[in-house]
């Protein structure tokens, strides 16, 4: 199992501040839907523990410097998601990790 580690984060302005437990390195989603294309939002999923059913989406982009070492950037069709998912959701997030 992969050793988490909290990563700390926050929105531009620096009021709004969070903290998740991910991996160091860290596999994200890049969607070409319309709002996720347009923001440049890149998709981490954290455990549900620390919500998406089965976990929290947060945007990689918001991780402040220092605790990631490495990010892996893994296209994902949201513009089609009904086609890809027809039973309306995804993979569990523990099988999205594998």
């Amino acid at each position: 199992m992969t050793a988490m580690i909290a990563h700390t984060g926050g929105c531009h302005c620096g009021r709004v501040r969070f903290e998740v437990m991910a991996p160091a390195i860290i596999q994200v989603s890049d969607c070409n839907c319309s709002i996720c294309a347009k923001s440049g939002y890149l998709h981490l999923m954290v455990p549900k523990s620390r919500s998406h059913p089965d976990g929290f989406s947060v945007n990689a982009r918001c991780l402040d410097e220092g605790t990631v070492q490495a990010m892996r950037v893994q296209a994902f069709d949201g513009r089609h998601w009904e086609q890809q998912y027809p039973q309306g959701r995804g993979p569990a997030l523990e099988e999205a990790r594998q």
